[in-house]
């Protein structure tokens, strides 16, 4: 191993822009307007909490931007916290995401990108005959261990990645990220010139129950939105790798942000258009169904569930992807501190942690 233990300041504004918009896209551009319909009821209204979400949602990157800008150190919020606070809080909160934030989010998503691998290519069962033995009666370990299996490979594989170095890294989400956009213009110009969109219909503020839409109603759905927004702050953990990051960090934050904007609008627009409010709410109530499929199946047939589910499963991998290749970070910041194992405050030959 190198002992060099300085981070290079290597990524410009692009590769900020890209990870940022790599962390947040998921599963919500995909499934989310089901529940806000059946929250709110009318097109129109869904899209404004869209937007609402998106503002408030900007409000807070751009708070938080001015902070990364200021400090732009490895680390992210294990940075800001010691600083604003002190060593004490920052080890808590540093532990904390290795323990159970970072840990748990980077499992989940690798989960359901092998459930939706799964899903379409059926994967071989592994140890069929102990899928019924438990811990405790709680834990099921062997159970789909085909899934989990998989989805450990992937986190290794992944990992193994972004030990190649950050620009290996931020060039592996750039590609995924144009794959993804790739296939959301696509359900987005196909979708609105498909002969079954109604684009009025989009837009329409009159409710399918005919009641008035209520303050409460429109903040439930905009919990909805947040979990679609959610991930910007990721870029921080990469503060000190990026060029300038005074200006690059706030300025690829609030690009980043307002891309994912216009994109949930277009695309919740196009899932509104082909299909009426009552259906999402009864997508909704099934609890199985994913919005996007049943909105690309209206104008493609059930080759448009497939290339949905593909979408899926890239966008899954690319939200997994950025979210080992920040996760690191904070870690290699902790350690360099004696906070964490000494060794993870190395970095390799690829100048990665």
């Amino acid at each position: 191993m190198n002992q060099v233990s300085k981070l290079s300041r290597t990524l410009g504004l692009r590769y900020v822009i890209v990870v940022v918009i790599a962390n947040i896209l998921g599963s919500g551009v995909y499934k989310k307007v089901a529940p806000m319909a059946a929250e709110l009821h009318a097109s129109g209204w869904i899209l404004i909490a869209w937007l609402l979400g998106g503002i408030v949602t900007l409000f807070g990157a751009l708070s938080n931007a001015e902070v990364a800008g200021l400090l732009a150190d490895t680390g992210g919020e294990y940075a800001y916290f010691k600083t604003i606070y002190n060593r004490f809080f920052a080890f808590i909160f540093g532990w904390s995401l290795f323990t159970v934030i970072q840990t748990a989010a980077i499992s989940s998503l690798a989960y359901v990108f092998a459930q939706s691998l799964n899903s379409l290519l059926r994967l071989p069962a592994i140890f069929p005959e102990l899928s019924a033995f438990s811990i405790g009666g709680i834990f099921f370990p062997f159970a789909d261990f085909s899934v989990k299996l998989t989805a450990i490979l992937l986190i290794i594989l992944l990992t193994w990645i972004n030990t190649r170095g950050v620009k290996t890294g931020a060039g592996l989400s750039n590609l995924i990220l144009i794959l993804v956009f790739t296939g959301i213009f696509t359900i987005i110009f196909f979708g609105l010139s498909s002969p079954h969109a109604v684009i009025s219909q989009s837009i329409n503020l009159q409710t399918t129950n005919h009641l008035p839409v209520t303050v409460s109603a429109v903040f439930t759905a905009m919990l909805s939105a947040f979990w679609g927004y959610q991930g910007w702050a990721a870029i921080g953990f990469l503060g000190g790798e990026i060029k300038d990051a005074k200006q690059n960090i706030p300025k690829g934050i609030a690009v980043g942000v307002c891309i994912v904007i216009v994109l949930y609008l277009l695309v919740n627009a196009t899932y509104l258009s082909v299909l009426p409010v009552d259906a999402l709410e009864k997508i909704n109530h099934a609890g199985n169904q994913i919005a996007a499929i049943e909105a690309v199946k209206s104008f493609w047939g059930s080759s448009g569930g497939k290339f949905i589910s593909v979408l899926v499963l890239i966008t899954t991998l690319g939200c997994t992807h950025a979210t080992i290749l920040a996760s690191a970070r904070p870690y290699f910041a902790m350690a360099q501190e004696g906070l964490f194992f000494p060794k993870v405050a190395r970095l390799n030959s690829a100048q990665a942690p």
